[in-house]
């Protein structure tokens, strides 16, 4: 089973907006402006569930194929990673 995914709550602020959730690194100062699908990827991030867990109940959440969709929760993911605001693993 690879890593939970799991939000680096101490590196960050954010704040819901209509439907879209502005997140604010703490360490760099950049924003990130989180609306639709990447809204809804952040808001699955909670700690219970694996990469492939994840990229499971949005398949079913938007009624696609995992495969179809797994490249561009993985290349998220890896922003998010990479912006620090996520927990190492």
């Amino acid at each position: 089973m690879s890593r939970l995914l799991t939000k680096a709550t101490d590196r960050f602020s954010e704040t819901a907006i209509d439907d879209e959730v502005v997140v604010m690194s703490l360490g760099s100062g950049d924003f990130f402006s989180l609306t639709d699908t990447a809204r809804t990827i952040w808001q699955q991030i909670d700690g219970t569930r694996d990469r492939d867990a994840l990229v499971a109940a949005l398949a079913t959440q938007f009624g696609c194929d995992e495969a179809d969709i797994a490249g561009d929760v993985d290349a998220f993911l890896g922003q998010l990673d990479q912006a620090g605001l996520l927990v190492p693993g």
